[in-house]
This record gives C-alpha cells, structure tokens and sequence, in this order.
C-alpha cells in the first residue's frame, strides 16, 4: 500500500540540478521535477509519507508524488519509449542508450571499480584522481534516483565525475541504460577511462546474509569481468562500527566475494589484512584525508576522523584503479 497524503507546499529550502527541496504543511519532503514537474511555493500536492512513518534509518523526509497544480498532463521525454518503472504507478518513458544501438561489445581492460555503499563513491573517486574520464553507474540496491545523490553532484563540481548512468529501475541520471552490461559497453565505446559503480545512497537491508543491496556489486563485477573488464571491488572495512557484522570486514564484503569471482581488492598498506580477504594490492594511501578534502565524508554519523579504515579502504580501491590505467 502507498502511504500518501495531500499537503501544500510551505517552504522551499534549496533548489538543486534534478531536486528540490522542500516542506510541505512543514514537513521536510524532496521532489524530482523532471518526474513531477516544477513546484512552487502553495502548491497542492500529495506526498508519499510512508518512509518517515515507518521511521526508516535513512531519509527522513516525505517524497513528492504528484503535483495537483503544476504537475498534471506533463509530456513525455520527446523520443523516448522505453519505460522507467514499467507497470507501477510512476512508469514513465525515458531515452536509453541501448536505443542508438552499440558496436563494441567488450570492455577490454576498462577498470569498474564496484561500491558496496554510496559513502564509499566520494573517496574511490578520489583516489582515483583528476584528469581521467570517469562514468559512474548507478544499480538498484538504495535510492533509485540519482539525483538524490550530492556526492554526485559534488564529484561532477570537482570534475572527478564527468556523467552518470543510471541503471534498471534506477531513475534521473544523465543517462540511462537497461543493464549495467549496457552501460559497461556504453563507457568504453565513448572512451571513459574507468567506471565507478555503486547502488545509490541509503541500502535495502534484511536479516538474510544474501538479503541486501550492496550485493548488486557482486552482478556488476562479473558483469564486468565476462565482458573483459577489470573488476574492482571497494571493500567495506570498519574499526569503529559497533555492529558485529560490521565490524572489520563486513558481512556485506563476504557475500560479495562468495558471488563475485576472481578480481582487484586494493587494500592500504600498513594496515593490517583481516581474515577471508585474499589476493590484496597493497596500496600507498598516504595523504588521503588531503585528496578526500572538500568532500562529504560521512558513514553511518561517522567521518574520517572516527572511522579512518573505511574511507581509506575506497580510496586504496580508486588509487589501484588509476595504477591500472596508467601502467
């Protein structure tokens, strides 16, 4: 069942390239205007209310549904017929890559460095550095919308990201591809140097070992690997995480590395490999806290200072990544 509710549009907080902030009847709401259109101040709208009432770790903040003002009869994207979303109530046509055909088929060598969370992307991408074309490609597992993402903004600014694919249900990137095989394609045939992929922020947990979104990097690093790439996983590391299946090497990690097939675990040298996590590039991180400068740090309420083994670890990641593209 969806949880909506009519409301009226009483602030706007911050307006963003694909989102919106705002409140409506005060509560703390987003909204996708190249979904729903443009909003304004008094609009009438209906909001999806359910995550905030179910009281989910992340997000705290409605969803706009539809906008009763503005927001009816919208056209659709000229030229698109592939739907977003098919057969649910926010299907909706958009333009695909897959649309204008592809001639390579392979990857060859084209280094897909593979997030198990959004808050590893900023430091992968660091480590991977200036100067390099970087696609990054988002697969369900979190948020759909990769708007709602201001790592990706915040990358693009800093021109460590130069586009984003968004993969399946995903929704809102600069592009959009069926499959992460497609989008893999689509970046060596364009030329990117490497491919940074991730499930968007938040993550689909449950208490099933195979249950959770970060397992869709396990599908894009075979992906990856089948198609002559160089898969690249960012391992989810932690010292400071107070959850046992967390803590060290996640549980997250593990599931992954039973599905994923042979592949590059960049790993920081001088600390200390933990157990069931072989075949390591020692890399040299040092000065990583200075290239991650400027960026949003922050994982579970913690940042580089409380949890320095976590960002570190992506940025090992991204650093081989770069070593494996300029050798």
């Amino acid at each position: 069942m969806l949880s909506l509710r009519r409301g009226t549009v009483t602030a706007i907080t911050e307006r963003l390239e694909g989102l919106v902030r705002l409140e409506v009847d005060e509560r703390p709401c987003v909204a996708y205007p190249r979904l729903t259109g443009p909003v304004a101040l008094g609009d009438e709208v209906v909001v999806n209310v359910q995550g905030v009432e179910l009281a989910l770790g992340s997000g705290g903040f409605d969803v706009l549904h539809a906008n009763l003002t503005r927001g009816l009869d919208l056209p659709p994207e000229p030229g698109a017929h592939v739907m977003k979303l098919p057969y649910t109530p926010l299907q909706h046509a958009a333009r695909h890559a897959e649309e204008e055909g592809a001639e390579r088929q392979r990857i060859e060598g084209l280094p897909v460095l593979c997030c198990l969370l959004h808050s590893q992307v900023a430091p992968a991408c660091a480590g991977l550095g200036g100067g390099l074309r970087v696609a990054y490609v988002q697969v369900p597992g979190g948020a759909l919308p990769v708007s709602l993402s201001d790592t990706v903004r915040a990358l693009r600014e800093r021109g460590l990201l130069e586009l984003s694919i968004a993969v399946g249900a995903c929704i809102d990137g600069d592009l959009a591809c069926v499959s992460t095989a497609s989008a893999l394609a689509w970046a060596a045939e364009q030329g990117f140097d490497a491919v940074v992929c991730s499930i968007g922020p938040g993550i689909v947990g449950t208490a099933s070992p195979w249950g959770h979104g970060g397992l869709a990097a396990a599908e894009a690093l075979t992906t990856a690997r089948a198609l002559g790439g160089t898969p690249i996983l960012a391992v989810r590391y932690s010292d400071a995480d107070e959850r046992e299946r967390h803590r060290g090497l996640s549980h997250h990690t593990r599931a992954v590395l039973a599905l994923a097939g042979p592949l590059e675990v960049g790993w920081p040298a001088g600390l200390a490999p933990p157990h069931g996590l072989e075949g390591l590039s020692p890399i040299d991180v040092a000065g990583w806290e200075n290239a991650c400068a400027g960026l949003r740090l922050s994982h579970m309420g913690r940042g580089p200072v409380e949890d320095p083994a976590f960002f570190a670890t992506a940025f090992a990641a991204g650093r081989l990544a770069r070593a494996l593209i300029i050798r």
